[in-house]
């Protein structure tokens, strides 16, 4: 089958907006309310994925003539575990008290939908420049609704940005943004925003289509 010729520049940037795997997809839904109570907690698990997600797609696109179809799902899943036990130990090294308050989370890496959706869907189907592009995009997208979650709801629910003291001490932390209700409360509000920000930037191109078109 021959494969299409792709811009990379838009298989990168599609996974920051147009399928953000958070705001617009809603894939990986179990870290992005479980680990998003902190900042920290936030970025450290976002990073995780995005190397998990890279290496796996890379992995996959470069042995896809190899991999036989009756055993693809499985061989996908035991390179994601690869990856993941590689950010498992590598965080467990370097940054065990954040590694500590993941807990099981790195490890369930392996089952996010993100990743072996990608090596499904794009990384078994395309060259390696392609696949690692889409992954670094989806990754990237990935960490930005990640990285906003943590940052809101950390400083709503306790004062602080990586711990760093932003308040007075007159400040009420709103306690139930680090609880699961406030993950589901930020979610739904950076969906509504997203979708209101892809509404009028649809209506915004629509505006400038035709006033080119009256141009000519």
């Amino acid at each position: 089958m021959k494969q299409k010729e792709l811009d990379g520049y838009q298989e990168f940037m599609k996974g920051l907006w147009k399928e953000n795997p958070t705001f617009v997809q809603v894939l990986g839904m179990c870290p992005t309310l479980a680990v998003t109570n902190s900042a920290i907690n936030a970025v450290v698990m976002a990073v995780a994925t995005f190397f998990v997600l890279v290496g796996s797609s890379f992995l996959v696109s470069a042995l896809q003539r190899w991999i036989p179809s009756q055993v693809r799902i499985s061989l996908y899943v035991i390179i994601i575990a690869t990856f993941v036990t590689l950010a498992d130990y590598s965080l467990l090294a370097t940054l065990p008290a954040v590694h500590k308050q993941l807990g099981a989370f790195i490890p369930l890496i392996v089952v996010n939908c993100i990743i072996l959706g990608r090596a499904e869907a794009f990384a078994s189907r395309y060259p390696v420049k392609y696949a690692v592009l889409d992954a670094a995009g989806m990754g990237a997208g990935f960490f930005l609704s990640l990285t906003m979650l943590g940052t809101v709801r950390e400083i709503l629910g306790t004062g602080t940005l990586f711990d760093i003291p932003l308040f007075g001490k007159g400040f009420e932390p709103w306690v139930t943004m680090i609880l699961p209700p406030g993950g589901f409360i930020t979610l739904g509000l950076l969906l509504l925003l997203s979708n209101w920000v892809t509404k009028k930037r649809a209506e915004f191109l629509k505006q400038v289509a035709a006033a080119q078109q009256e141009g000519l």
